[in-house]
């Protein structure tokens, strides 16, 4: 036989017990209106029996949560009891008299689990349970594969935040930065060829050398 999350009910209450497990059947079968609308049924049950001896006129939902709400102590635990059966009877409700069938499997997964706290609080509380069973908690690797989890919820959740760590790290690792290397100009090379210099004379220096020459000539006639 499968195992299920509400195991520990079966030799309190076995018919609360079918009940709910029939609600976890047809969450595996992803029929998830039927399966809100059975835990709307489970939570009906148990508020019926948690009434108990103070349960007067009251026929409906409604009214049996209106009692026990009035009749109350104000306690946390039991104003959180009351509130997840208001919340199954809601959602139980939408899903019956809706017109639109959704596929809505978290909702119906939160029944699954709002049911469970329920359970637990009745066994405890109610049936004077092992305290011990509070520290359960519900397992949605069971409810799907009918095997219990290895691991604990706070040690799914750090492998997970692990691996979304180290996938964020590859991905930096992996982009590389675009740089723009600068082209290569190719080095100018500006050759200046040494031209020499063209010796002009001026006519002003062959007049005058012209000139010398002559009156050298002179002056040797002269002496002669």
């Amino acid at each position: 036989m499968i195992k299920t999350n509400f195991d520990f009910l079966k030799t309190v209450d076995k018919d609360l017990f079918e009940i709910i497990t029939d609600a976890e059947k047809l969450y595996r079968g992803e029929f998830f209106e039927q399966c809100m609308g059975q835990t709307r049924r489970f939570g009906e049950h148990i508020c019926r029996k948690v009434l108990g001896s103070k349960r007067t006129t009251e026929v409906t939902f409604d009214e049996m949560l209106a009692t026990l709400k009035d009749k109350g102590t104000g306690a946390i635990v039991e104003k959180e009891f009351i509130d997840d059966l208001y919340f199954l009877k809601k959602q139980g409700n939408f899903s019956v008299h809706s017109g639109a069938v959704k596929k809505d499997g978290m909702t119906a997964l939160e029944c699954l689990q709002r049911s469970f706290e329920t359970a637990l609080s009745y066994v405890v509380y109610n049936k004077k349970g092992n305290p011990d069973l509070l520290k359960l908690r519900y397992d949605a690797e069971l409810l799907v594969t009918g095997k219990p989890s290895k691991k604990t919820l706070s040690e799914k959740y750090i492998e997970e935040r692990e691996k979304a760590e180290a996938s964020s790290t590859n991905s930096k690792t992996k982009k590389t930065k675009t740089v723009t290397k600068p082209k290569k100009t190719k080095t100018q090379v500006s050759s200046m060829k040494s031209v020499p210099r063209k010796s002009k004379i001026s006519k002003f220096w062959i007049v005058v050398g012209v000139s010398f020459i002559i009156s050298l000539f002179m002056m040797i006639f002269i002496l002669l």
